[in-house]
């Protein structure tokens, strides 16, 4: 999607990683201009990244007297935060018995006390800087639907409940489908997650925060008591760096072992019978759905999301299929409004990492690891963060510290998972698929193949014009694949994520693939 320059009080379409545009993206404000930058002045602090972890950064840092440089690749909320279904919980995908079990019962507790301060936060500042972000208190419910799953469900109700979550038996879940037993939990919110974003600039920028949209990292230097960031010729000075990427870029680190990638997808529908749930919704299934209702632009949505995978493996049509299968089977469906998906990284034990950044220099931070909870742990990292720069004390930093030493128990996540990466690394080179004539390629379709003896990733447009890259990703090297819904080439290993023309998306990569030249070989 293009990249649109923002001016004050213009209405805008935000562009996002992927071809399919989500329920969030339309009629934005982008309110209060930028202050320009300055190359000769040295920032306090570089964010890179316009998320809801750089923003919440950003915003604590600019008003605690630092001078801010909040920069993005692309546009502020490009990835995971303009793809989110934007449920705000008290509880994780992570759960406090999971934590208690693998950190301790006073880390759970932390863990708690952390998730509920960072609802809190985002409540407050909506309130505080009145933003209209369609922020709303709803209830949660979370169901069994298989006698198979009572004994996870009732180990999340009972450790919720030790940790001092509002969370209670219930009759039924506001769904029309078949239960076993429910909990609901209160104090649950939802909002509009581009529209909070926008807030969030626009209390940054008034603070004085400089923000840079199209500025891509390409590297970074320590030199005189500070870092120099390097982006297509211009220099950026900074004292400290924060990367709010989703997963550090660069080269190998070893945080991008510790984070797998996987995508979940999402439909947001209209019903003939009006029968949206005014809830939170999950189930226990594996991957588990989750369900919540939205009103934009004057409709209202059932938004369901579901069917995950890692990022580069499966079949990213066959798991919107099979979503939109399973919400035919039990609502009303009058017509799918708008259908995508978004990335998050799973941590191998649990926790997100969020810190100073391993192998690095000091005064370099990061916040990975989220799960599916990008909207709660995004604030809860930029809230670490900002206090880390500041040299403030932060009594949850040890818990969530990326050089920590893992669990036991994250030890046979972090094998196969990485195994996984070994596996893909070598397999995809062998498993390539013979292209005898680009005529074979339909147009807006793209695939791995070997071709005049080269292996080549290639995409031909709508219009039959074909474009061709290498397929071996710029990050560690492995063989990207094809996702033909976002029309983007997806790493299988640490998902990095690339245009029909090999540009960068998301990374870790920070390097283009390279282009392959075709021409007089069809």
């Amino acid at each position: 999607m293009t990249v649109i320059e923002l001016t004050k009080n213009e209405v805008f379409t935000a562009p996002r990683d992927g071809a399919n545009e989500s329920l969030w993206q339309s009629k934005l404000h982008a309110g209060t201009e930028s202050p320009a930058f300055n190359e000769s002045t040295v920032y306090d602090t570089l964010i890179v990244g316009g998320g809801i972890t750089g923003l919440t950064a950003a915003v604590l840092l600019q008003q605690q007297g630092q001078k801010c440089l909040l920069v993005d690749a692309h546009s502020l909320g490009y990835g995971t935060t303009g793809g989110t279904t934007a449920h705000i919980n008290t509880f994780a995908d992570t759960t406090y018995a999971e934590v208690e079990n693998d950190f301790g019962a006073e880390a759970a507790q932390q863990f708690a006390n952390d998730i509920a301060g960072a609802v809190s936060t985002i409540q407050d500042w909506v309130q505080t800087y009145k933003i209209d972000c369609d922020f709303e208190r709803k209830q949660g419910f979370v169901y069994a639907d298989e006698e198979k799953q009572l004994k996870e469900l009732d180990s999340l109700f009972q450790s919720a409940v030790k940790v001092g979550v509002k969370a209670r038996l219930a009759p039924k879940a506001p769904v029309p489908i078949p239960t076993v037993k429910v909990i609901t939990i209160d104090d649950q919110a939802q909002f509009h997650p581009l529209k909070y974003l926008m807030g969030l600039r626009e209390v940054f920028v008034k603070a004085g925060g400089v923000i840079l949209e199209n500025t891509r990292i390409e590297q970074t230097t320590q030199k005189d008591g500070y870092h120099e960031a390097e982006s297509e010729g211009r220099i950026l000075k900074a004292k400290q760096i924060i990367y709010a990427t989703h997963i550090p870029p660069g080269g190998v680190n070893p945080l991008h072992f510790e984070a797998a990638p996987y995508r979940s997808y999402v439909l947001a529908v209209t019903l003939k019978d009006k029968a949206y749930p005014d809830a939170l919704v999950y189930d226990m299934q594996d991957p588990y759905h989750y369900f919540r209702s939205h009103v934009v632009e004057g409709q209202k949505y059932l938004v369901v999301g579901g069917a995950d995978h890692k990022t580069g493996h499966g079949d990213p049509e066959a798991s919107f299929a099979e979503l939109e299968a399973y919400v035919r089977q039990y609502y009303e469906v009058d017509s799918v409004a708008y259908r995508w998906s978004a990335q998050y990284y799973m941590p191998v034990d649990g926790l997100p990492y969020i810190g100073k950044l391993p192998g690095f220099s000091e005064g370099i931070f990061t916040g990975t690891g989220y799960n599916g909870n990008g909207m709660i742990l995004g604030t809860l990292a930029g809230k670490i963060l900002s206090d880390l720069v500041l040299g403030k004390e932060n009594p949850s930093a040890a818990l969530y510290d990326p050089g920590r030493v893992k669990p036991l128990a994250a030890a046979s996540e972090f094998i196969k998972e990485n195994a996984d990466v070994a596996y893909r690394f070598v397999a995809d080179r062998f498993s390539t698929e013979e292209l005898d004539s680009l005529d074979q390629l339909q147009n807006d379709c793209g695939m791995v193949a070997e071709f005049s003896g080269e292996k080549v990733a290639v995409y031909k447009d709508p219009s039959g014009d074909i474009h061709a890259v290498s397929p071996v990703c710029t990050h560690t090297h492995c063989i990207v694949n094809w996702n033909n819904s976002e029309k983007s080439w997806d790493c299988p290993c640490h998902g990095a994520r690339f245009d029909t023309d090999g540009t960068v998306l998301t990374g870790p990569a920070r390097r283009n693939l390279e282009p392959v030249d075709l021409k007089g070989k069809a």
